[in-house]
């Protein structure tokens, strides 16, 4: 049971042609994700049976009308004069990648790790010559018993996980003949006021902190991050709720699970001072973009005094006020534009939390009422010290952590009592391959 075969790759194109010598440049906080990519599984029990290779057909019509709204997607990427890199809008298309398992998608969830998942999402690193390289795949998966796994990945320059999962819900809506999902939005980001542009300093040094440690620890010269794994954690409206509470008045759900996973990690890892946690999330609301703004607008910022917080309020407390405002996020922007050559390549110390709490993953339906069983996000690569994702379940009100931690302190998360915290109890719905 659930041995994946792979049917065929092919290039899907888009119904509508784009129009010649057009071109969609990237932002700062695009390019600084370069080397990094998103890979998003959805997983689905559809009820209608098919011939073999029906629905595949019919999805991979629908994603050709969608992809009719998004030239950026279909393009390949080009060097600018300046030598950054910009999309040429050429209706190169995407990648389709067609399989099948035996077995049931409920079979298949039962004994799922990070291994087997990642089969369901097709990517490739950048190829030798980028012109010809797709920067989005769209992996198709049938189960022949019954389910169905959607799987998109792209490269984190074009595309954040919150732009990726907004593309899928287009196709689903596409697909059942609505036009419910907000049209994308390809424009520039704010631009801070002339008098901030002028000025070297930032108000704010800390929130640049974990761009400066970020840049370059992955390359060459640094030592080789230890083999990693990747379990995921569901916690019920009733577990959040708790978490919530002990946490403190003013905590939201991001907050205080970000804070109970740290306290968990430092604990497990004996850290000193040299262990620090950096958050990230999404600046469309700050910044006051439209929802549907289509790339990568992650920040990220460290949280000071982190690595002493030793209980889940106080640490709670130190990632709310880790949170910056539309200002906040300027001063990131405007020195990120001055310091033309950072990349952030998952090399530095920080245990990052990414808060994806406003990812719609569940309202991709595809068939009648039929929303996904179970979502999976992985933003890679993940640095040596861990990455913690956090994004809603299908039950309203809970939350799921991916949790991606070398292995042996995975093993060790995954034996925690969570004895602090009464009736914070986590589900393990995907833990550590079985050896």
């Amino acid at each position: 049971m659930g041995e994946v075969t792979f049917i065929c790759k092919r290039t899907v194109i888009s119904t509508k042609a784009v129009e010649p010598g057009k071109f969609s440049p990237l932002s700062v906080l695009d390019r600084i994700m370069e080397g990094n990519h998103v890979r998003i599984v959805l997983y689905y029990n559809l009820p209608t049976r098919r011939r073999p290779g029906e629905l595949t057909k019919r999805l991979r019509e629908t994603i050709s009308e969608a992809l009719s709204a998004y030239p950026p997607v279909i393009g390949r990427l080009v060097r600018t004069p300046e030598g950054h890199w910009t999309v040429k809008c050429n209706d190169a298309g995407v990648r389709m990648v067609e399989a099948k398992v035996n077995g049931t998608v409920q079979e298949w969830l039962q004994n799922v790790d990070r291994e087997k998942e990642l089969m369901l999402v097709h990517w490739e690193e950048i190829y030798h010559k980028p012109y010809f390289w797709s920067t989005f795949y769209v992996q198709i998966t049938e189960f022949e018993c019954g389910g169905l796994a959607i799987g998109l990945s792209c490269s984190h320059m074009l595309s954040d996980p919150t732009s990726a999962t907004m593309l899928i819900k287009v196709w689903a809506d596409t697909t059942l003949g609505g036009q419910t999902a907000p049209a994308p939005v390809f424009r520039p980001l704010p631009t801070p006021p002339q008098q901030a542009a002028a000025a070297n300093t930032t108000t704010n040094p800390t929130s640049i902190d974990h761009y400066k440690s970020g840049t370059g620890g992955g390359g060459g010269g640094a030592c080789t991050p230890p083999p990693t794994s990747t379990i995921t954690l569901q916690f019920s409206q009733e577990s959040v709720a708790r978490c919530v509470a002990a946490a403190g008045p003013h905590a939201t759900p991001f907050d205080a699970l970000t804070a109970l996973l740290w306290t968990r990690i430092r604990r497990i890892r004996g850290a000193g001072p040299e262990l620090s946690l950096s958050i990230c999330f999404d600046a469309r609301s700050v910044l006051g973009l439209e929802s549907g703004f289509f790339g990568s607008c992650m920040v990220f910022n460290k949280v000071a005094g982190a690595g002493l917080s030793e209980d889940v309020a106080g640490a709670a407390t130190a990632i709310r006020e880790a949170g910056m405002d539309g200002d906040g996020v300027m001063e990131v922007i405007e020195w990120l534009e001055r310091e033309s050559e950072v990349r952030l390549d998952g090399g530095n110390n920080d245990v990052v939390c990414v808060n994806l709490e406003s990812v719609g993953v569940y309202g991709a339906v595809f068939e009648g009422d039929a929303a996904p069983l179970r979502a999976a996000c992985y933003v890679e690569p993940v640095g040596g010290a861990g990455k913690v994702l956090i994004m809603p379940a299908v039950e309203p009100g809970g939350r799921v952590a991916a949790v991606t931690l070398p292995e042996d302190e995975a093993k060790k998360l995954l034996e925690d009592t969570w004895v602090e915290l009464q009736g914070v109890v986590p589900v393990v719905v995907m833990g550590l391959p079985k050896k």
